[in-house]
């Protein structure tokens, strides 16, 4: 039986939502995003002819292509509805050419909400395969191809193999990179905060400030001192009426930022929750940089506002994208239904859901009236005023529902006081007066979200790429979040009270970082070699105004080969000059200077598994000979580690004694510096010395690690350790690692707890399996997301959600063990 009509999406759950709005004469399928890609190697595009493309159908695609064109061959008509952008556009036209479907009875159709209503109106209103937009698509395709084509090797010659390259994500590194060095050149000075505290009628308190900063710790004592004995009044009270705006709705870059502030969800984390919610149509599209809102929708959270909060709290406003290649006719990310205020489902898609929801509904609702007081206090004897600053609400508008965080991190929080009835003249009592020692602080590291929020003020990028780049700059070790713990610093606080100054040191830990964007010794050293040998690669503004040329494209207002040429003729010059560059001009080592002890060079460098230092340079040495090694620890930089520092480095692996008749050794491995005894490795405390742990600490450290891996209980008679990782609690037992969950107390377990854990992970992995075939070493188990995997040794095969796993056989599954097996690699050329 024939099927009239065939629609595609690029999505199984959008199809799966969209089935239910069309009647019995549509069949709704999903084409898993694209179906076709450029080929691999360097055919994929032929430069001479106009960097003419060569595509083919992905490997994984063969046998969804094949049924989509058997349907496409049964319908009468078929509707393309990939996503309303250049993307979705690029996918329905590679769809059309991989399925030859003409054009007569080929029909596009876009929507930025999945509702009955969206889709019924995407029906009546088709139109054909936008080649413009295919063609900016394609523009950035190629000419990232050729970026990383050209790139990658030369990096992997010049500095280390396995490197890449990339327009964006080179933009985004050198971000990274040059904050990181704006903290290296710092220059952080102290000064004095003079913070008075009063008592007022009722108990209450005041705070206030010195309206300056003193620069030292004498300038601090001496203020001090002449406030001994004096008054202090209120000889002004500047009160203001002030009003609040509600931000704008959701962009794509916004939301990453806002997520990432207030649910600490990273950039991929917030684009894979939203894809979920638009597929499901509970939110609009959600990749846009428009802070549009249609009349519809400005219409629908009015009505909302004024059933749930009364109509004094509505104000309907229209803002506008300040950049000019937003494009209007798309909306910013709204709830597509403002009266459902909450769902229900999974826990990060209810939480996005409601950030959503909060900041659209906001959007159109009436500015906070604020009142806003600024207090003066003077002191008798005429120095320095202090100020008090406050802030009451009159009316709350938009704030009883949403306002919106901040990234800046010395954002004043004084203003947000409230303060008690207070009258010019009134006399006040000085509790105390404190000068507090501070430091001026360098630019914080960059974040997820405040690195998207760069990228989008410099024009890189556009929403579609936010996430993958910082994803993919992550991925391949130019920048890591491994968390800082700060170092210890010194300040003091001189306090006046009763009239009696007292001076006293403290201490604070100042550097800590969690969740900070570092670069790896990696992006420092292919940072600089780009900046150098290929500038326009890491240029901010040529790199935003390929952008604008691609946007160009997709208006029709540019040939997108001819912007390639242009591009490409300049770029693979700098490509062959490249070429010649000596390796050791790139800057992959550099030397510290000589060991005292052997007189040889001591230098570090970028090894296969990171930064190392290393004494004896391959001249120095003889033909048998090798050089010492020593990693790095963690913190230390190639570009800023000492001699002294490295010296220290070599003074490991040390030992330090015996334990009960074995040696007690400390190293440095890849993880951080250990203690070793036996076949035992312990690791040193945070921040701990490994040059000053002596055999007592060491004993100290081995005592712990053997209580910590006592056995708790014997099941089977086989011991049961129990320890907390990366996922929580856990008990391991037989080389099985079991969570433990919050319903056991897991501080107490007891026998029958410890039973009851072991026998429910068996059941579980039992209930996983769905073969077993081990004559063959062949298994196939349920995985997560309600998929399957088929695993042999080390190869393993993800199954679509739509297979049947239960219903394979074994020549079904050996069928597509040999189907996916890993290519084998040609055998080395021997040198000759």
């Amino acid at each position: 039986m024939s099927n009239k009509n065939l629609v595609i999406v690029e999505s199984p759950a959008k199809a799966k939502t969209i089935e239910g709005y069309l009647g019995k004469d549509f069949i709704v399928k999903s084409s898993f995003g694209h179906v076709r890609d450029l080929i691999k190697g360097d055919k994929a595009i032929d430069v001479a002819n106009n960097f003419l493309p060569s595509y083919e159908i992905s490997k994984d695609k063969k046998d969804i292509v094949k049924e989509l064109k058997k349907l496409s061959k049964e319908a009468e008509v078929v509707w393309l509805a990939t996503d309303d952008d250049r993307e979705g556009e690029a996918i329905s036209w590679h769809l059309s050419e991989a399925l030859d479907l003409g054009k007569k009875d080929t029909r596009r159709i876009v929507f930025r909400e999945i509702t009955k209503n969206a889709i019924l109106n995407a029906i009546q209103t088709p139109r054909s395969i936008d080649i413009d937009l295919v063609n900016a698509q394609q523009a950035r395709r190629v000419l990232d191809r050729l970026v990383g084509f050209e790139l990658s090797p030369i990096l992997w010659k010049k500095i280390k193999r396995g490197l890449s390259a990339g327009r964006v994500q080179s933009v985004a590194v050198r971000l990274v990179v040059d904050r990181e060095r704006e903290i290296d050149g710092f220059e952080i000075t102290n000064f004095y905060k003079v913070v008075a505290e009063f008592k007022v009628e009722g108990n209450k308190i005041l705070q206030a400030e010195l309206s300056k900063r003193l620069t030292t710790e004498a300038e601090a004592q001496t203020f001090l001192e002449n406030c001994v004995g004096q008054s202090y009044s209120i000889s002004d009270l500047e009160i203001k009426p002030a009003e609040k705006k509600p931000a704008a709705p959701f962009t794509t870059s916004t939301l990453q930022q806002e997520a990432s502030r207030k649910l600490g969800f990273s950039v991929t984390q917030t684009m894979m929750t939203a894809q979920r919610l638009y597929e499901s149509g509970q939110i609009t599209y959600m990749r846009t940089d428009s802070v549009n809102l249609s009349d519809t929708a400005i219409s629908a959270a009015k009505e909302a506002i004024t059933d749930a909060y009364g109509s004094n709290y509505v104000e309907t406003r229209k803002y506008a994208t300040k950049s000019s290649t937003a494009q209007e006719a798309h909306e910013a990310i709204r709830p597509t239904e403002f009266t459902r205020n909450e769902i229900g489902g999974d826990r990060n898609e209810v939480r996005l859901y409601d950030l959503i929801w909060k900041r659209a509904i906001a959007s159109q609702m009436a500015n906070a009236k604020l009142e806003k007081t600024t207090v003066t206090i003077e002191v008798t004897n005429g120095t320095l005023p202090f100020k008090a600053h406050g802030e009451v609400v009159k009316f709350d508008g938009f704030l009883k529902v949403y306002l919106e965080s901040s990234d800046d991190e010395d954002e004043d929080e004084d203003s947000k006081n409230m303060l008690p009835p207070l009258t010019v003249g009134q006399q006040l009592a000085l509790n105390h007066l404190k000068a507090t020692e501070r430091f001026t602080r360098p630019p914080a590291r960059y974040t997820e979200a405040s690195l998207v929020k760069k990228l989008e003020e410099l024009g890189i990028g556009r929403p579609s790429t936010y996430a993958p780049t910082i994803s993919t700059i992550q991925k391949r070790e130019y920048v890591h979040k491994e968390p800082r713990d700060g170092n210890e610093r010194h300040y003091v606080e001189l306090t006046l009270k009763s009239d009696k100054i007292n001076s006293v040191a403290k201490t604070e830990i100042t550097g800590a970082d969690k969740g900070k964007l570092n670069p790896t010794d990696t992006a420092m050293i292919v940072n600089d070699f780009l900046v150098k040998s290929f500038p326009n690669v890491t240029n901010f503004s040529f790199t935003a105004s390929i952008e604008k040329e691609f946007d160009d494209i997709a208006q029709g207002k540019m040939v997108w080969d001819k912007m390639i040429e242009k591009f490409y003729s300049e770029f693979h010059l700098k490509v062959e000059s490249a070429e010649n560059i000596e390796r050791s001009e790139v800057g992959t080592s550099r030397v510290l200077g000589f060991d005292p002890a052997s007189g040889r060079t001591i230098l570090v460098r970028l090894g296969k598994f990171g930064a190392m230092a290393q004494i004896g340079d391959q001249d120095e040495l003889e033909e048998d000979e090798k050089p010492t090694y020593a990693s790095l620890l963690k913190g230390q930089r190639l570009d800023t580690i000492t001699l002294e520092e490295a010296l220290e480095l070599f003074k490991l692996p040390r030992s330090v004694g015996e334990y009960e008749g074995e040696d007690v050794t400390v190293a440095i491995g890849r993880f951080g510096p250990y203690v070793k005894y036996g076949t035992m490795f312990v690791s040193l405390e945070k921040n701990e010395d490994p040059m000053l742990v002596d055999i007592d600490r060491a004993v100290v450290l081995i005592k712990e690690k053997e209580k910590a891996d006592a056995p708790i209980a014997y099941y089977d008679e086989l011991p049961v350790q129990k320890g907390v990782g990366r996922f929580g609690p856990f008990i391991k037992w037989n080389s099985i690692f079991i969570n433990v969950n919050k319903k056991y107390d897991f501080d107490n377990l007891t026998s029958e707890d410890v039973e009851s854990l072991i026998k429910e992970k068996i059941q579980k992995d039992i209930d996983k399996v769905l073969h077993n075939w081990e004559e063959e070493g062949i298994v196939v188990e349920k995985a997560r997301w309600g998929r399957s995997v088929i695993k042999k040794g080390k190869q393993k095969i993800e199954l679509d959600k739509k297979v049947d796993a239960a219903a394979l056989t074994l020549e079904d599954v050996k069928a597509l063990l040999e189907k996916n097996a890993p290519k084998k690699k040609a055998p080395a050329k021997k040198k000759k």
